[in-house]
C-alpha cells in the first residue's frame, strides 16, 4: 500500500512564450533533402478531386526513372492493391490530365502502350484552371474590391451591401474549362475464336500410341516444352491428323520445335496453334499425279470410223467434222 500508483500520466508542460507549434494538427519536422528525392506539387499532393489511392500512385510514378514498367500488373506486383483498383486509380490520373496512354506500334510489328507522365498538367495546356491552393482561401468580402453603389447614406441602407458581397466573385473571370482528357479505347473488339483442333478421319490406337509418344518427346528436342498429360491427350488428334495425312514424324517435330519464343510462357497453346494452322493437306491419289504429267493433260488420237480422219477424243467413234460424218449426222436427224 506504500507504493504509489500512476494511473494517469503527469501534466503536459505549459506553452512556451514565442513558440509558433500549433496547439492541434500535424507538426511537420523537414529535413532539406540533397540527393534522392522528387519535387511533388501540392496540386497533386492536395487534389480534391482523386483518390487516395490515385494519388500516391501518381506520386510513385513520378519518381520512377525515364523507361520505367508501370503497367497494371508489375504494380500489382509491387504494391498490395489490386489490379482493379489500380486501374481505377489509372483512369483517374488520366482523367485529370497526370497520365496519357497510346498504343504505339513498333518497328518490329508489336503493338505497346506508352504512358507519359506529367508533373503538372496545367501546364502542357494553354489556358486551364488554376490549380487548387494548400490552405484554405479567404473569404470573399475580404479579398473583393469594394463596390461603388451610388450615393447613400451608410447606416440608412445597409441591406444594398450585404445583398452585393457574393457579386464581386460572380464578376471575376471564369477559368476557361480545361479540355477534355484522351482516354485510351479498351481492348474490347471482338477476337475471332480459335480453330478446332484437326481430328483423324479414324483414330486407330496405333495412330494415338505413335501421336502421343511424339508428343511427349518434344522436350527431348525443346526443353521448353513441357508438356502436361493432360495437354498430350488433349493435342495427340492433332497430331494424329498430321500422321494420317502422311507427314514423317521428323517434319511434324521440326514444325513444332523451330523457331520457338523466349521466353515460354505456355507451350500447350503454342502447339495448339501450330498443329492447327500448319496443317498439311492430304496426300494427292495417284491418278490425280498421273493426269497432272509436265505437258498438262493430253487427249489420246482418235481415228473417224467413217472418214479414217484423225481427231482427238477420250472414246472412239465419228470426228463429226467430215462431209460422210455431217451428211449422215444430217439423215439421221
Amino acid at each position: 500500500m506504500d507504493t504509489q500508483q500512476i494511473t494517469a500520466p503527469p501534466c503536459a508542460p505549459s506553452p512556451v512564450p514565442g513558440d509558433a507549434t500549433p496547439s492541434s494538427g500535424v507538426i511537420h519536422i523537414n529535413f532539406l533533402h540533397t540527393a534522392g528525392f522528387t519535387v511533388i506539387g501540392n496540386h497533386l499532393a492536395q487534389h480534391r478531386g482523386l483518390s487516395l489511392t490515385a494519388i500516391g500512385l501518381a506520386a510513385h510514378i513520378q519518381s520512377l526513372p525515364a523507361g520505367a514498367k508501370i503497367g497494371i500488373k508489375r504494380l500489382a506486383e509491387r504494391f498490395p492493391e489490386s489490379e482493379t483498383r489500380i486501374a481505377a486509380a489509372l483512369r483517374e490520373l488520366e482523367a485529370h490530365g497526370y497520365l496519357h496512354r497510346s498504343r504505339v506500334r513498333l518497328p518490329d510489328g508489336r503493338i505497346v502502350t506508352r504512358t507519359v507522365s506529367y508533373n503538372q498538367p496545367d501546364a502542357t495546356g494553354s489556358t486551364t484552371a488554376a490549380p487548387e491552393p494548400r490552405t484554405r482561401r479567404s473569404k470573399p468580402a475580404v479579398l473583393r474590391p469594394t463596390p461603388q453603389p451610388p450615393p447613400r447614406e451608410p447606416a440608412a441602407e445597409p441591406h444594398p451591401a450585404s445583398s452585393e458581397a457574393p457579386q464581386p466573385p460572380a464578376s471575376q473571370g471564369t477559368p476557361e474549362p480545361r479540355p477534355a482528357p484522351v482516354f485510351v479505347p479498351a481492348p474490347t473488339a471482338p477476337r475471332a475464336l480459335p480453330q478446332p483442333l484437326p481430328h483423324p478421319r479414324e483414330l486407330t490406337p496405333e495412330l494415338h500410341r505413335a501421336a502421343a509418344a511424339l508428343l511427349a518427346d518434344l522436350r527431348r528436342h525443346a526443353p521448353q516444352l513441357v508438356l502436361s498429360e493432360n495437354d498430350i491427350h488433349t493435342l495427340t488428334p492433332g497430331v494424329a491428323t498430321w500422321l494420317e495425312r502422311g507427314a514423317h514424324p521428323d517434319a511434324i517435330r521440326h514444325a513444332l520445335t523451330i523457331d520457338l519464343p523466349s521466353p515460354l510462357k505456355h507451350p500447350a497453346k503454342l502447339l495448339r496453334h501450330r498443329i492447327t494452322t500448319l496443317l498439311p493437306p492430304p496426300l494427292p491419289e495417284a491418278q490425280d499425279l498421273a493426269l497432272a504429267g509436265p505437258g498438262g493433260i493430253v487427249i489420246p488420237l482418235q481415228n473417224c470410223d467413217r472418214c479414217d480422219r484423225a481427231f482427238r477424243s477420250r472414246h472412239p467413234g465419228h470426228c463429226g467434222n467430215c462431209g460422210d460424218c455431217r451428211t449422215e449426222l444430217r439423215t439421221a436427224a
